[in-house]
């Protein structure tokens, strides 16, 4: 399904369009975060232990936790931390970017995960944080990079309310896997480096105070003189003129006529 992106002009096709963004963006989140739910209560309820699910780095078993890791927590408390950001992140991320959404996402979860790996530290590390991670910085820098005004919008509400994980990449908690919020941080914005042109910018509104200043130029430019090149040549010198050139001689000063100093004051 192709997302048109949303006109400037409140029209009933514009309204209708947005509405299908919306629908298409929470629909995927929600899809997202069913699925996150579903395998965290489906391993609860069979006893299954959450280091199976892990990435253990630099260990053969632990390269399929770059897959199965953002749908395992820790505990209850850690799922429901990720539940807010994923959701919100993900919503905008499909609804912002819908084209780059389609890459952007599936980038992130995979590159984060080799990260943590091949760099992180000998243990088991869990759960979404390093996806949020991952969109919260796709997001921000897809505001610097495109600078149209949804992304801008978006990328300042980011920050506003998780620009605090920007301070999570660095360890500060034992148990907290700072290296897979790193390695989300720096998948995401690699993501945005390389998808960022992938959406079109939106059309950009015309406003009626713009006619009125073509029609102030316009009439400026009616009032300007004429240019040195444009303006006709009346009188032309003639040959004779420009061949023969006349002096005028100045008879020199005689120095009785200089003007007598001025009086000095004592």
């Amino acid at each position: 399904m192709d997302i048109a992106p949303p006109l400037p002009e409140s029209s009933a096709a514009a309204v209708a369009r947005d509405r299908a963004r919306v629908r298409y963006a929470v629909l995927g989140a929600g899809a997202l975060l069913a699925g996150i739910w579903i395998v965290w209560f489906g391993a609860w309820l069979l006893g299954w232990s959450m280091e199976d699910l892990g990435i253990a780095p630099r260990q053969l078993r632990g390269l399929i936790g770059i897959l199965t890791a953002p749908f395992a927590h820790a505990s209850f408390a850690h799922l429901m931390s990720n539940t807010l950001p994923m959701a919100l992140l993900a919503t905008l991320t499909l609804y912002c970017y819908p084209r780059a959404a389609r890459l952007a996402l599936p980038l992130i979860w995979l590159a984060s995960g080799i990260g943590v790996w091949l760099f992180a530290r000998p243990s088991v590390h869990v759960g979404a944080s390093g996806i949020a991670h991952g969109l919260m910085l796709f997001l921000f820098v897809m505001g610097l990079i495109r600078r149209d005004r949804l992304a801008v919008v978006t990328s300042l509400v980011v920050f506003f309310l998780y620009g605090g994980m920007l301070l999570s990449v660095l360890p500060h908690e034992e148990h907290v896997s700072f290296e897979y919020h790193l390695a989300g941080a720096v998948a995401g914005v690699l993501a945005a480096i390389l998808l960022h042109a992938r959406d079109p910018l939106p059309p950009r509104k015309h406003y009626s105070w713009e006619d009125e200043d073509l029609e102030a130029s316009a009439v400026d430019d009616e009032l300007e003189p004429p240019r040195a090149q444009d303006v006709p040549v009346i009188w032309h010198r003639s040959v004779h003129d420009r061949d023969d050139g006349h002096v005028i001689a100045f008879r020199p000063r005689d120095p009785g006529d200089s003007p007598p100093p001025p009086p000095t004051l004592h």
